[in-house]
């Protein structure tokens, strides 16, 4: 269900699937689902951890997972013919990158660490997954666990 204003959709729920969504085949259900929202406006994050980020974040109770695309605002960016351009342009190196970028400013800015010390991190902590290859805008996920960070403040 698409909420107008609020650029959030939810639907396609799977009772199982890889780790990866290949070719829209999966065990589809149907689900009823709670989901909290809160909204950090922009005017109110300088000075905290969050005010470097200019991406969605996922938090669950254990982990934070940042979510990384081919491209990941393709209807901008490839113009008029995006929806056909998608499937010749994408590549899991390009949202592989994405990911990653995106969880070395989040250990960087939110966590405090230095470029050096996220991506040392990111090598030995952060797992990293393909979210879709199935619609052309390929993804992948980068998840890291926030027992890690138990003894340091955010």
């Amino acid at each position: 269900m698409a909420v107008p204003g609020a650029l959030f959709s939810v639907g396609d729920p799977h009772a199982s699937q890889g780790d990866s969504e290949l070719c829209g085949t999966a065990i589809e259900c149907s689900l009823t689902g709670t989901f909290q929202f809160i909204l950090h406006k922009k005017a109110d994050l300088p000075g905290t951890p969050l005010e470097a980020l200019d991406f969605p974040m996922i938090e669950t109770r254990e982990d934070w997972v940042l979510s990384g695309f081919s491209y990941p605002n393709y209807l901008r960016d490839l113009g008029p013919d995006a929806q056909t351009a998608i499937f010749q342009k994408s590549s899991v190196d390009l949202a592989m990158r994405d990911a990653f970028r995106k969880m070395r400013q989040f250990l960087m800015h939110a966590k405090g660490l230095t470029e050096d010390e996220a991506i040392s991190l990111m090598s030995v902590a952060v797992d990293f997954g393909i979210t879709q290859v199935v619609d052309g805008n390929w993804g992948v996920h980068a998840v890291v666990k926030k027992a890690i960070f138990a003894d340091r403040a955010a």
